[in-house]
């Protein structure tokens, strides 16, 4: 227990893993069994694609080909069900740290560090004495219940960036940037582009040690710099 009450939790809950583990193996059943009863049609069909996967499945007799479809969409059911949980994220609040559990990795951040809280768009933002990121968690959790949340324990809650107007979009050779930042965005626009994420993450990591913090807008990067990455004036 803390100043502020026991820790407060947000997540998406046992319904969610209810949904992942019940619900998309039951579709893929479904789906699979669909498709094998139906193979004999879709080799009708000259546009349909995999035409040598379909004849072989309408080969086969019906009770192999009925559970083979029937397994094959349980399967893939159950591969979507644990990519949904390793991308599930839990918040965990007291009054002195909060807890960001991301699948198998978790971070820790003390609140001594930290100067205001927000969410940007589905990312959970915390920012440090020198404006420059602690956090910055995407998430499909209501932005309502991570407010409430942290202000419960008595974190610096704002309502919305209040840096917002400091960005702008990052172009190559964009005059402003630190020496080394530019090639370090160009890498990133690269990692954005072919949707690398753990990488983009890496570079976004490496960005803020110039003392450049980055958001993103789809495929945009926008940049702006912390206090102490200011030039003096």
């Amino acid at each position: 227990m803390t100043a502020y009450g026991e820790p407060t939790v947000v997540g998406d809950g046992v319904g969610e893993l209810v949904v992942l583990w019940g619900g998309f193996p039951i579709v893929g059943a479904a789906a699979g069994g669909l498709l094998a009863a139906g193979a004999g049609w879709v080799t009708g069909l000259a546009w349909a694609p995999a035409q040598g996967l379909f004849r072989l499945v309408d080969g086969l007799p019906d009770g192999y080909a009925m559970g083979g479809g029937v397994g094959l969409g349980v399967l893939a059911g159950l591969v979507i069900a644990a990519l949904g949980t390793a991308d599930r994220v839990l918040v965990t609040v007291d009054g002195t740290r909060i807890r960001l559990r991301h699948g198998d990795t978790e971070q820790e951040v003390p609140r001594s560090r930290t100067r205001v809280a927000f969410v940007d768009g589905k990312d959970l933002v915390l920012l440090d004495g020198d404006a420059g990121e602690l956090v910055r968690q995407r998430s499909d959790l209501p932005a309502d219940r991570l407010a409430a949340a942290l202000q419960e324990h008595g974190w610096p809650w704002v309502d919305a960036d209040p840096h917002r107007d400091e960005y702008r979009r990052w172009v190559p050779d964009l005059p402003g940037l630190p020496t080394g930042a530019d090639a370090l965005l160009r890498a990133r626009q690269e990692a954005l582009e072919r949707d690398r994420r753990d990488e983009a993450r890496e570079l976004r990591a490496e960005l803020g040690r110039y003392g450049v913090v980055v958001r993103d807008d789809a495929k945009r990067q926008y940049w702006r710099l912390t206090r102490s990455g200011r030039p003096p004036q």
